[in-house]
């Protein structure tokens, strides 16, 4: 009895001392994050930089933001990004002084320091063709149109230089709050530079976590023609995101992440993050292997390179066997999207040879059926199989093809019918897989 006695004091020190050091190691943590909070504060209002000052009076969230950004704790003023030469392109008169800012730093300025980043941006899908997509490249200087041919997803990106019908269509009232808000990331600025870095990495903190949280991705890549988020949501990685990812180690400097600072991946870390045998991007494409956002996806131009560099991330957790099955059907996936997109060309081409099938573009219901089964469900099907979104492969992705290649069927069918012509001539199984590519197969 004595024993069990001594035995259960001994346990309840145990538990009490646990108890001690762990509130003491919490107050300890709040305070040090209390008084790092304090400091930057005081170093604020000591602050002589006449911007500082000035500011802290009149926009004093934007100097809270810089307060607790690496800029300021590395003593970047806000001159080092806003302040340039009288004519410098974009430049204005500051209101309340003799010198001149950009409104908005662009990446010339950004350059400065961050040289190797700005260049990998400049190669990559968020820049050039990220604007040319809406607006054509007609307008474009000589060059920034050469630059736009350098890109692997310039010059050799499938699709038009036009400029978006769609865009032209709904007018610059709509357009500036809908295309332009993501496309913009690639403008052109008045000063040669391409692009805002400041989509991704808002101002005024420029905070490591939040560039790498897959929420800011989110800003963009989200809806019927490119769900990344949904589907990040719903796969393996985004649910240990969800479930685990305030314990994972956001501040850890880049190039250095493992599977102990993140034991499952956000959207940079396949993307851009040096992770595993990958260096670290701000070229988003680098690691892609097909053009999945196409029509028809081709592989792009360093498709192999670019793939050992993806699975260079994947290896840090997954086998080889593993890695190469999922890739390999992944593959399939895209033929298989390709040949029903093939099948609606099919479908189509008997109107436009008979002239039933207006040249304009979105002028007729049938344009948005035809447009929807790739730009919407095969992007998304192709989307839901290399982000493992099972739900936007099936549901969201392969139905939806095979209703609309139905729809679209009946509609070419009345067409043909009006003016007299013969219906489709179809497989029993339209609008299956094997039917498309036995129609496709006959029309080569």
């Amino acid at each position: 009895m004595k024993i069990f006695k001594n035995t259960r004091l001994l346990l309840s020190g145990i538990v009490l001392t646990g108890l001690i050091l762990i509130f003491t190691t919490i107050a300890i943590v709040a305070f040090e994050d209390e008084d790092t909070v304090e400091d930057t504060l005081a170093q604020l209002s000591d602050s002589d930089d006449e911007c500082v000052v000035c500011h802290s009076n009149h926009t004093p969230g934007i100097v809270n933001q810089y307060g607790q950004s690496d800029h300021f704790k590395n003593n970047v003023s806000c001159a080092d990004c806003h302040e340039v030469e009288e004519g410098y392109a974009g430049a204005v008169q500051h209101p309340e002084a003799e010198f001149y800012v950009l409104p908005s730093s662009s990446p010339a300025k950004c350059e400065t320091c961050h040289r190797q980043q700005v260049q990998e941006f400049n190669l990559s899908r968020h820049a050039l063709p990220a604007y040319i997509a809406y607006a054509g490249t007609d307008g474009l200087s000589e060059e920034h149109l050469a630059l736009y041919e350098s890109i692997p997803e310039g010059g050799a990106m499938p699709g038009g230089r036009e400029r978006n019908s769609l865009h032209a269509m709904e007018g610059p009232e709509i357009t500036r709050f809908a295309c332009e808000t993501c496309h913009n990331i690639g403008k052109p600025n008045e000063d040669g530079s391409v692009g805002d870095c400041t989509t991704c990495h808002l101002r005024h903190e420029f905070n490591l976590e939040q560039a790498r949280k897959p929420e800011t991705c989110n800003a963009c890549h989200i809806g019927p023609d490119h769900p990344q988020w949904e589907i990040y949501q719903e796969s393996p990685h985004g649910i240990a995101y969800m479930t685990l990812g305030h314990e994972w180690n956001w501040e850890a400097e880049p190039g250095t992440l493992t599977v102990v600072d993140f034991p499952a991946p956000t959207c940079a870390t396949c993307h851009m993050s040096g992770f595993g045998l990958s260096a670290t991007t701000h070229d988003v494409g680098d690691r892609l292997t097909w053009f999945l956002a196409a029509k028809i996806s081709e592989p792009r131009p360093n498709a192999s390179e670019n793939r050992i560099r993806m699975q260079n991330v994947c290896l840090a957790c997954h086998s080889s066997n593993f890695v190469e099955d999922f890739y390999s059907g992944a593959d399939l996936v895209v033929d298989a999207v390709n040949d029903w997109v093939r099948l609606s060309d099919a479908l189509v081409a008997p109107l436009k040879e008979n002239g039933l099938m207006t040249p304009a573009p979105f002028d007729e219901p049938i344009d948005y059926v035809y447009f929807n089964i790739w730009h919407h469900w095969g992007r998304t099907a192709k989307f839901g199989a290399w982000m493992q979104g099972a739900d936007y492969v099936q549901w969201h992705g392969a139905y939806e093809i095979m209703h609309d290649l139905s729809e679209l069927r009946e509609m070419v069918d009345a067409k043909l019918e009006a003016a007299g012509l013969e219906p489709l001539d179809l497989p029993e199984n339209f609008p299956s897989i094997d039917a498309a590519r036995q129609v496709i197969g006959e029309d080569e």
